[in-house]
């Protein structure tokens, strides 16, 4: 992973600047002919990929017949960066996620401080101090946008066009624990719709703690550590390694996704719940886990997560197939290929194979909550804040 160090309370937060990339097992290895090369913003390189043209074509009338609903999705990312520059965005977006894991990092050998919002819904001193510095770096690069905390709320000019959302700590019980699945998330919104995020997941584990961070810019591609990711190709759910998250409230939703839980993993390689959204996203873009969906998020459990995630090659719905926003109740992202028939390919595997997909299953469920009157409606949105959503 290119320059690694090993982090203790005695040394400052550092990151990896000349990362070397590990392509995730299911990736299949293939040249890429540099035949288009864009020069990003930061430095890096994107390369275009040639894809040569099938060898033989099918008889595809008789499908396509079968299968009425052919779409495809609507993009989570905005349009436009609006008068901001995106390479502006995502400078303040990684400066304000990594001065913040500075402070988790500071602490995550420290004994903790914790309260409780709930039961069982943690709070540590260090969600609150993490909030405050990357708070302190927004303001101090537009102090006329409007912010939405996780611990501090709605913060600034609901007239703005950009809404920033911050999760100090995604992940804290994770974190009380000492257990290896937490992050500090940052994103933000033009009009309603991702412009740019970061993420810093914290990996290892107690006195080994190390950081890697991802981030995204609408239309700009995912990265991770700089190293441009992507989601992975498996293309069926047997071969898959699936995630998913439950709430802290065990209401009807909590007990459908159980179901759901049992469900794929009768039929997947295996479904693992970690415990913090960001993180699960994130890797669905790194391409090591093919999907992952949960009820009942918020805004900023999923600002940051769902750009990278679409800027990985990924999809992004509502659990029940409909178009997404980050201000809905629920979120399902994937590969693609695993989604849903939205491609010609997908739909005669599907029907040649009998091959299972995600929305087959968690569609369904999520429409029997909604007869059962259970509100999908969005969850918050800032008053007089505009959107095109």
């Amino acid at each position: 992973m290119g320059r690694s160090l090993i982090f203790s309370t005695n040394f400052a937060l550092r990151f990896s600047q000349k990362p070397r990339s590990i392509l995730p097992p299911s990736l299949p290895s293939q040249s890429i002919p540099l035949n288009s090369r864009q020069q990003l913003q930061n430095g890096s390189q994107r390369f275009g990929i040639s894809i040569p043209k099938p060898a033989r074509t099918l008889c595809t009338k008789a499908v396509l017949s079968e299968i009425p609903n052919q779409k495809q999705y609507v993009k989570v990312g905005a349009q436009s960066t609006g008068p901001i520059p995106a390479s502006q965005l995502i400078e303040v977006v990684e400066k304000a996620a990594k001065i913040g894991a500075e402070v988790v990092m500071d602490a995550v050998n420290k004994p903790r401080n914790v309260t409780y919002k709930g039961l069982t819904d943690l709070v540590t001193d260090t969600d609150k101090k993490s909030e405050a510095a990357i708070l302190e770096v927004v303001k101090e690069n537009f102090g006329d946008h409007l912010i939405l905390g996780e611990e501090g709320g709605i913060i600034g000019d609901t007239s703005s066009d950009y809404l920033w959302c911050i999760d100090p700590l995604d992940g804290t019980t994770n974190f009380a624990h000492g257990y290896p699945s937490f992050a500090v998330s940052v994103g933000v919104l033009f009009r309603g719709k991702p412009a740019a995020a970061a993420v810093v997941e914290f990996v290892g584990g107690p006195l080994c703690w190390n950081t890697r961070i991802f981030s995204a810019s609408a239309g700009g591609g995912a990265f991770c550590n700089g190293q441009k990711i992507h989601v992975s190709q498996t293309d069926k759910v047997e071969r898959s390694l699936l995630v998913t998250g439950f709430g802290y409230e065990h209401d009807d939703p909590w007990a459908t996704n159980i179901e759901l839980f049992k469900e794929f993993t009768d039929v997947s390689r295996g479904v693992r719940r970690l415990g913090a959204a960001a993180v699960d996203m994130c890797h669905v873009a790194l391409g090591i886990v093919e999907a992952y969906w949960e009820y009942r998020l918020k805004p900023w459990d999923m600002a940051a997560g769902v750009l990278i995630v679409e800027e990985a090659g990924g999809v992004v719905t509502c659990m029940d197939g409909g178009k997404f926003c980050v201000f809905d109740r629920s979120v399902l992202v994937s590969n693609g290929v695993l989604h849903d028939k939205v491609s010609l390919s997908s739909v005669i595997s599907t029907i040649q194979e009998k091959r299972i997909l995600l929305l087959e299953r968690i569609a369904p469920a999520t429409e029997n909550l909604k007869s059962k009157q259970i509100d999908f409606s969005l969850w918050y949105k800032p008053e007089n804040y505009r959107t095109e959503l």
